[in-house]
């Protein structure tokens, strides 16, 4: 074995070097810089994604096509369907890039937020926000030119109201802005009805109570998680100006009220699978809504991402719900 060792290092010692050229070092360093524009083009298009929070935008959709199949109560236009969902996200994400070009001075505060691209300084203020405004813009004029009036002016509200009355205002000022700040996040469920018919009707107006009124339990309990960066940052979120007990009493209100409100879409032509759907899922937000309740009465942890997380399975379930309800009658 140690002969076939020296003798492989013997041949190996024996082979010429052979010296490396100008040309190729100048490939090298031509492929390196090469990697790097696009290492770095990739960087710059994740970081403008991350602007638009992709996962809010998609929890934003999963109302909307429930709503346009009740409103048709069948199934739309597929190219209608294509349209609002591609309206939408461009919505969504304008208001979320403006949103983050709002907070840029907080954003750096949170340990949440302390990676948005503009807290990091990947990308410039004013490059944000001309990103959000041609978002908003695209959003706009295809909504206009494919949808209705109603459709559009709800869309362009929805924006507005986000970024200038949530945003700007109720955020900052008052620990009740999870409660009003819910009426653009459940703004989806009007447009996608209004894309449809033109107007809006009482089953869509339920529809948007479910929810709005559904937003306070789901994002109180991402605000406990994040009390302190929310104190850091002096955003009057409920947990950082409220006891926990206020914050439990309230979770649990606006759980019954979510499940009032989703059960009351039965009798607008909805079958017992919708119904029983309804009833089953809201039992089981009412008890971790209750769970959370009670341990912030016994003063133990709260564990409230158990809430958050079951709040998404909740909506989730029951907008496909809606959906398979329309195609069984």
């Amino acid at each position: 074995m140690t002969q076939l060792v020296d003798r492989a290092v013997s041949q190996s010692a024996s082979e010429p070097v052979r010296p490396t050229t100008a040309a190729a070092l100048a490939r090298a360093q031509q492929q390196q810089q090469a990697a790097g524009r696009r290492a770095g083009f990739g960087a710059v298009v994740k970081a403008y994604v991350s602007l638009t929070k992709p996962r809010i935008v998609e929890l934003l959709l999963i109302t909307t096509v429930p709503a346009m199949l009740l409103a048709e109560r069948g199934l739309p236009s597929l190219w209608l369907i294509a349209v609002v969902l591609v309206g939408g996200s461009l919505a969504a994400g304008a208001a979320n890039a403006l949103n983050c070009y709002i907070d840029r001075d907080i954003d750096p505060l949170m340990k949440r937020t302390s990676r948005r691209p503009l807290a990091t300084h990947s990308i410039t203020p004013r490059a944000v926000l001309i990103f959000g405004l041609i978002l908003a813009a695209l959003s706009t004029v295809l909504m206009a030119t494919f949808t209705n009036l109603l459709a559009t002016l709800l869309t362009v509200g929805a924006i507005a109201y986000y970024d200038l009355v949530y945003t700007m205002w109720l955020k900052r000022t008052t620990p009740q802005n999870t409660v009003w700040g819910g009426a653009c996040g459940a703004a989806p469920v009007l447009i996608g009805w209004a894309a449809v018919t033109g107007g809006l009707a009482w089953p869509a107006w339920v529809m948007f109570a479910v929810v709005f009124l559904w937003q306070p339990p789901h994002f109180y309990a991402l605000a406990i998680k994040f009390k302190d960066d929310y104190a850091r940052a002096g955003i009057p979120m409920l947990p950082v100006v409220a006891s926990m007990r206020r914050v439990g009493l309230e979770t649990v209100v606006y759980s019954w009220l979510t499940v009032a409100a989703s059960v009351a879409l039965w009798p607008f032509g909805m079958t017992p699978v919708y119904g029983v759907v309804a009833v089953v899922v809201g039992a089981l937000l009412l008890l971790e809504a209750h769970r959370l309740d009670g341990r912030a009465r016994r003063g133990e942890p709260l564990k409230p991402m158990r809430l958050f997380h079951w709040s998404v399975t909740y909506l989730t379930l029951l907008c496909v719900a809606v959906g398979v309800d329309v195609f069984i009658q």
